[in-house]
């Protein structure tokens, strides 16, 4: 790698802009090309992010300029072909979620990356939201005390109308399984991040807004170890107070025996602590720039520093799976209007 990590990127719809910008800000990341489908809009970005090389083949590009690492910034329905050319080519993968578009291709991909001995990584970016992070020093300090209720109202005001989503992933109209496959999976992934895994899940989910063809909106209900209880309530159609609605997704409260955090829209964190009137602001540092907090220059930054300073790195698609096993189980909840149970450690045979 010569202390130069060489990236090329796959896609150029409207995440990705976030995705270049962050590879660009990044020292020691060499962004050596990108590949699109439709050559002028490849061009566009190469022009746009000053990348010298730009193509329509992945696999020609892969070949031609042997980068380190690949990002897949491209619809589910395309990853399982991207990640078989780059792990057939021995190059480490970033994949956009939702990670494929079920749980045995998912499973599939990351069967197909150990066996190639590659590194497969899911860009789940909520996890790195700076006030996520904050919020889990919080619920690790203790300072909480037992914590025994979480809710995470998600709420972006987006989903409205006949032309919801059209203007910047249009896609989301046609998905089969929308809510919970495209967005809630976040909320999954950051309720793991803070407490584990669940032991079941229960959920009903609906849909509110005819024009598309999956649920925009449900409440799921998650059971933890040490009796506490989760809540995902989602509605897309719904907002909540903040200057931008699509910066925080919602709001949060997590209820401790001994106090109780909240985040809001505007990605405040409060902490009230037991029998007290007032809740009091905790300072922490972030920036308030390009999407969730910087959010996806966090997660990238986080992948950069695994391959230039030896550091953990997090989500690589064998633990990812267990996200999309508790999607599935959601799903499943709502068709038999029942709770599923979660053994989870038993289900999934890959590991690195």
């Amino acid at each position: 790698m010569n202390n130069v990590l060489r990236v090329a990127c796959s896609g150029t719809g409207y995440f990705s802009q976030f995705h270049y910008e962050a590879w660009n800000r990044l020292d020691k990341v060499k962004l050596v090309g990108l590949c699109n489908r439709d050559l002028e809009k490849a061009k566009h970005f190469a022009q746009t992010y000053k990348i010298e090389h730009y193509y329509q083949n992945l696999e020609v590009m892969l070949r031609e300029l042997k980068p380190d690492f690949l990002d897949i910034i491209t619809p589910p329905v395309t990853h399982l072909e991207a990640v078989t050319v780059a792990a057939k080519l021995g190059i480490d993968v970033c994949c956009q979620k939702p990670f494929g578009e079920n749980f045995e291709q998912a499973k599939q991909m990351v069967t197909i990356a150990k066996d190639a001995g590659i590194k497969l990584v899911i860009h789940e970016n909520f996890r790195f939201m700076p006030w996520i992070r904050k919020a889990k020093e919080v619920i690790d300090s203790g300072v909480l005390g037992q914590i025994l209720n979480v809710q995470f109202n998600l709420r972006p005001g987006d989903g409205q109308g006949k032309d919801a989503y059209l203007a910047r992933q249009a896609y989301f109209q046609e998905m089969p399984k929308f809510l919970i496959h495209e967005t809630g999976i976040h909320i999954v992934d950051v309720f793991r991040y803070f407490f584990g895994e669940p032991h079941s899940v229960y959920a009903q989910l609906r849909r509110c807004n005819p024009v598309i063809k999956g649920e925009d909106a449900g409440i799921v209900i998650f059971q933890f170890a040490h009796n506490l209880q989760a809540v995902l309530d989602g509605n897309r159609l719904l907002d909540h107070s903040s200057s931008n609605t699509r910066r925080t997704m919602g709001e949060c409260q997590v209820e401790g025996t001994q106090g109780t955090l909240n985040i809001d829209g505007e990605g405040r964190i409060w902490l009230r602590k037991i029998n007290e009137k007032i809740s009091n602001e905790l300072p922490y540092m972030w920036q308030d720039a390009n999407f969730g907090g910087d959010c996806v220059y966090q997660t990238i930054k986080h992948i950069v520093q695994h391959y230039l300073q030896d550091t953990p790195l997090e989500n690589q698609g064998f633990e990812y799976l267990h996200n999309i096993l508790v999607e599935q189980a959601i799903y499943q909840s709502h068709e038999q209007r029942s709770c599923i149970d979660l053994p989870l450690q038993a289900s999934i045979e890959v590991t690195p």
